[in-house]
């Protein structure tokens, strides 16, 4: 009888352990928006002020357009992702129905179910919109209280070094990846932005086009 007893604990232990496993996939839509709108808040906006960077040295310059940038951004994240989740809603609103028109067993407390699971446009939007300046505002207060011109753009960079590292890092927890490949994806992505915009940006400059 006592093995028995232990068997149902060990039985039970496992099953409870398997409820309480994190489903890393329901976590999809939210997350991605989530990483993408702060990672790409962080590098569009870094990689426009330093572009503005490699050709004017005042700090209002950069702010200016890094703010624009910002604003710009979370508008256009927004509504694209708004945009793009009402399409993915209607596409399993419609498969929905055919599936109770052709089931009439499923009753309404099921399909009430399968609508709860629909995604919602208006929360990826805000979602997206809010992760976006999340992510912009890093370069912004980098620049904002240094005047000196290569110190500021070295601040820059190093604040959003360690930003990118610590986005690929919660990307990674929260969706059960290896942190070390997302941190590295995501650093020599966010390298490569900065540098070829400066890059360009400085090279345009050097033409004698007069900004």
């Amino acid at each position: 009888m006592a093995t028995i007893t232990n068997t149902q604990v060990i039985v039970k232990q496992q099953l409870s352990e398997e409820k309480e496993e994190i489903d890393y996939s329901k976590r999809g839509q939210w997350l991605r928006a989530a990483v993408l709108g702060a990672t790409d808040g962080l590098v569009s906006i870094a990689s426009l002020m330093m572009g503005v960077g490699a050709v004017r040295k005042d700090v209002k310059a950069m702010i200016l357009s890094g703010f624009a940038g910002l604003v710009a951004g979370a508008c256009s994240m927004a509504i694209g992702e708004f945009v793009s989740v009402y399409s993915q809603l209607d596409i399993e609103v419609a498969q929905l129905k055919r599936d109770t028109r052709t089931q009439a067993i499923t009753g309404n407390v099921n399909r009430e179910i399968e609508r709860e699971k629909l995604p919602s446009p208006a929360q990826a939007a805000v979602a997206s919109a809010l992760a976006f300046m999340l992510g912009a505002v890093v370069p912004l207060l980098a620049a904002t209280f240094i005047g000196e011109y290569m110190l500021r753009l070295e601040v820059v960079v190093v604040a959003v070094t360690l930003s990118l590292v610590v986005f690929g890092w919660i990307g990674a927890l929260m969706g059960g990846t290896p942190v070390f490949k997302s941190c590295v994806r995501v650093l020599i992505g966010g390298w490569m932005a900065m540098s070829i915009t400066f890059g360009f940006t400085k090279l345009i400059g050097s033409t004698g086009l007069e900004l």
